[in-house]
């Protein structure tokens, strides 16, 4: 299931692309809800490498019945994107399961989560491939909404910050998840609501504007 600010921003994407787009962003739901289902981290890790391994198999062998899976065979792969391209992005949420989060975690973390799915959204709806620290950005501040360690979230939001200050362009429903998540690096604590009625607002604001 996405979060509300992806299912708004679903609304956005071309009708052509949007299953291909949710099929993705469905899948990088699936791997951060590995990393909540089982108290050990040992279990975690097992789930995160049983996604690796079944996302890497898509080049080889039909999809089992799961419906990520299928929907990534039905939507993902006609369009040149691999099972192994897919698998990357289990990296960036194995980074997660580190003991403690320093700088080093947080960029890989950013890198393999956060701009590679960028980067394959955008292979999907066409265009310059957009900037990592754009990808990279949404990814640290949509992290800290879920670290309860102050630190590590503080140490986050000020990475978000320093990668969402400028960025170039990119698909207009990326930008517009890098604009909420600028917001929320830059706002701090407590969150906005995702999908409220203010951040319904700037979306449709820069979806028109580009501001």
């Amino acid at each position: 299931m996405l979060d509300p600010d992806r299912t708004l921003a679903l609304a956005y994407v071309p009708v052509r692309h949007r299953e291909a787009v949710r099929a993705l962003w469905t899948l990088d739901s699936a791997l951060g809800a590995a990393l909540t289902s089982g108290r050990e981290p040992a279990i975690r890790q097992i789930k995160l490498v049983w996604w690796r391994e079944a996302l890497e198999r898509l080049d080889t062998t039909p999809a089992p019945a799961e419906p990520v899976l299928q929907a990534l065979e039905a939507h993902i792969l006609p369009l040149a994107i691999t099972g192994a391209d897919l698998a990357g992005l289990e990296e960036g949420w194995r980074a997660l399961l580190a003991d403690r989060l320093d700088a080093a975690g947080l960029q890989l973390y950013a890198a393999n989560r956060g701009a590679r799915l960028f980067r394959l959204t955008t292979h999907i709806l066409g265009g310059p491939e957009p900037e990592p620290r754009l990808g990279e950005g949404w990814a640290l501040s949509d992290l800290a909404r879920n670290l309860s360690d102050s630190g590590e979230r503080n140490a986050a939001l000020t990475a978000a910050c320093e990668r969402l200050h400028h960025y170039g362009a990119g698909p207009r429903p990326l930008t517009m998840l890098a604009k909420l998540a600028r917001h929320d690096a830059s706002g701090g604590l407590p969150f906005e609501a995702q999908g409220s009625p203010r951040r319904m607002a700037a979306m449709l604001v820069h979806r028109l504007t580009g501001r």
